[in-house]
């Protein structure tokens, strides 16, 4: 795999999508949890996500229950937990693992790409991952760096 664009994820429905379809659009995706402290980080996610929508900044998230069971037990309760709850309008995907031998594809290139402070994998919910419009993954945020503190690498990209 060269880019992120040679990725197909798994929707809500059960449908696949081809990351290709965000093909010349820089990407903020990151692994969330419906449970978790850093929930409140639905906000700033939409609020970066109607920020920079219309420069071409897609927000993708991937909910995971890796981190201490804290995810409802299928996608479309976590889907729908994000949009009547924060009112989240970005994509949301099927949930996935992020870490160990099961790990979504997408998520073993994404941390192969950008390593993390103590370890190649994600540690914990909330890690975004910044990708330009080339499909290259350039930056990686730890769970507790709040969305609005990433708008410098953002416009960046924008």
């Amino acid at each position: 795999m060269e880019s992120i664009y040679d990725f197909t994820v798994q929707k809500t429905d059960g449908t696949g999508q081809s990351l290709a379809e965000f093909e010349g659009k820089p990407l903020l995706i990151v692994n969330t949890a419906s449970k978790c402290g850093f929930v409140k980080q639905f906000d700033e996610l939409e609020e970066v996500y109607e920020m920079y929508k219309d420069q071409g900044l897609v927000v993708l998230g991937f909910p995971s229950d890796n981190f201490n069971n804290q995810e409802f037990d299928t996608s479309g309760e976590a889907e729908e937990f994000c949009r009547m709850n924060y009112g989240v309008t970005f994509p949301v995907y099927a949930k996935v693992d992020v870490k160990g031998d099961q790990a979504e594809p997408l998520f073993q290139y994404l941390t192969s790409q950008k390593k993390g402070m103590l370890t190649e994998g994600i540690k914990w919910n909330f890690t975004k991952f910044l990708v330009d419009r080339d499909g290259q993954v350039v930056g990686r945020f730890a769970p507790t760096t709040g969305p609005l503190k990433m708008k410098d690498a953002i416009e960046k990209l924008v």
